[in-house]
This record gives C-alpha cells, sequence and structure tokens, in this order.
C-alpha cells in the first residue's frame, strides 16, 4: 500500500460520512430518537399521509424509506451504532457499510423542507438525468419522467435504489446527459417538445 493509498484510507475511517440504517420493522423512529440521545447527526425523511376515519381525516407521518434511517458517524463508530436498538444493520455492499454521498443527503433534507408536495418512489433509474434551475430545489439533480401529462423529478438514493417525486414545470430543469438525445435534437429541445405533447 503506498502513502496516497494509505491517507486515502485514514481519511475515510476519520471523517464522519453518512450511512443508511436498515431498521427492524416500524423501528425508524424509534431509532432516530435513540441516535439523537446519542448526539449522533440523523435524517429521517417522512411523508405525510392522509387517513380518512369515520368522522375525520388524520394526517399521518410516515417514513419516507420504510425499514431505514440515516446517520452520520465515522466508521469506527459502528458498532456503537450497531448497538443503538432498533438498528438491524448498516446497509453496504459485500459485507462493508457503503457510505450515501452528501450530495443525496443534501438533496433529501432540501426536499422535505421545501414544503413542495412529494411521494415516495422505487424506480429510481429511468428518465433523463437533469438539473433544477429554478425554485427551492435549484442545482439538485434528479431524473426527469413524465406521468398523466405532468412532469415530475426523481430525487433518490442509489444504495437504496429508493427516492421520492416531486412535479416540476419542465422549462425549470435542463438535461446534463450528452448534449444530443437519440432523435439528434438537444436533449433540452426535446423536453420541452414532450412538455407539449
Amino acid at each position: 500500500m503506498d502513502n496516497t493509498t494509505q491517507i486515502s484510507y485514514n481519511n475515510s475511517h476519520c471523517e464522519k460520512q453518512w450511512f443508511a440504517l436498515r431498521t427492524r420493522a416500524r423501528h425508524e423512529k424509534v431509532v432516530r430518537e435513540r441516535l439523537s440521545g446519542h448526539r449522533v447527526d440523523h435524517l429521517l425523511p417522512t411523508v405525510v399521509r392522509v387517513s380518512q376515519w369515520k368522522d375525520r381525516k388524520k394526517h399521518i407521518e410516515e417514513p419516507l424509506f420504510p425499514g431505514y434511517c440515516f446517520a452520520r458517524f465515522v466508521s469506527s463508530e459502528r458498532i456503537t451504532i450497531l448497538e443503538v436498538p432498533g438498528v438491524a444493520y448498516i446497509v453496504g455492499r459485500e459485507g462493508y457499510p457503503e457510505p450515501v454521498p452528501q450530495e443525496e443527503i443534501d438533496a433529501l433534507t432540501r426536499l422535505t423542507t421545501s414544503g413542495l408536495k412529494y411521494a415516495p418512489c422505487i424506480s429510481i433509474s429511468e428518465g433523463t438525468l437533469v438539473e433544477i434551475i429554478k425554485g427551492p430545489l435549484s442545482g439538485i439533480r434528479g431524473r426527469l419522467i413524465r406521468r398523466e401529462r405532468h412532469h415530475y423529478v426523481i430525487i433518490g438514493v442509489q444504495l437504496l435504489q429508493q427516492g421520492a417525486t416531486v412535479s416540476i414545470d419542465v422549462d425549470d430543469v435542463v438535461a446534463i446527459e450528452s448534449p444530443v438525445g437519440p432523435s439528434g435534437l438537444p436533449i433540452n429541445s426535446q423536453l420541452t417538445a414532450k412538455a407539449r405533447i
């Protein structure tokens, strides 16, 4: 192992990073409270669902990603995190915890505090990669999809392959993949054309 690799390895074990925690069933909020009690940075994105009771409607806050909560810690603290009641394991690949990019955490935080309506999405790979250029989510990247004559941007967590959709005006996004699409037209022109269909 050369010096550069050694420095990189050490830094990844010294710096706090975000990880996805798999929780026991219906323990997302319990884990959030326990992490707060341990003074661990945490994030539990939620969505409000309206439940119709006999005499009234009730707004219920549910996890955007059922069975998951996010926490920020250094990898050397993982044993302490795993001992938090309600935590099943730290999500990763091949048996190793894998950090969630800060960009994805920032996007989720801005979405959940934007005041915009959003909904869960379990498929985050479809659509054209775009960047939002106007409004409270300006600068956030996601995938543009069209459903029932409306456009939505999918904001997701690649590690979980889940995300959220938020309604968007096609004029408020710009494509950030290849400048020319399959039809030979610039992608932004295609987006505008699709919006008129």
